[in-house]
């Protein structure tokens, strides 16, 4: 039990102290506008990487419906801004996909 715990304890260290390190080092520090602009883009390109794969195994039997779901997403957050209603309005629009063509079971 205590070499479970030890294991544990060892493998949040490992795992946190990169992560805290960044932060560490450049607190109270002005970074440069280029590693500014950099990291603004950060967000959006992790979001991209973990939502697009996932969209298109979403509806495997029509993945026309998840393409026309995430270009609504897509349009309406780039006009209106936000994220919940996006994604919710991109889940509702690909829903509706799905049962005009019949796709959809209840």
């Amino acid at each position: 039990m205590n070499n479970i715990i030890l294991l544990i304890i060892g493998m949040m260290l490992v795992t946190y102290i990169p992560r805290l390190l960044p932060f560490v080092m450049v607190t109270g520090k002005k970074l440069p506008d280029n590693i500014n602009k950099f990291l603004e883009f950060v967000p959006y390109t992790a979001l991209g990487a973990l939502i697009i794969p996932g969209v298109f195994s979403a509806t495997p039997e029509m993945p026309q419906a998840s393409l026309i779901g995430i270009v609504f997403c897509f349009f309406f957050a780039w006009y209106k801004g936000g994220i919940i209603i996006p994604v919710l309005g991109s889940v509702i629009v690909t829903l509706i996909t799905l049962i005009i063509n019949n796709s959809f079971v209840f």
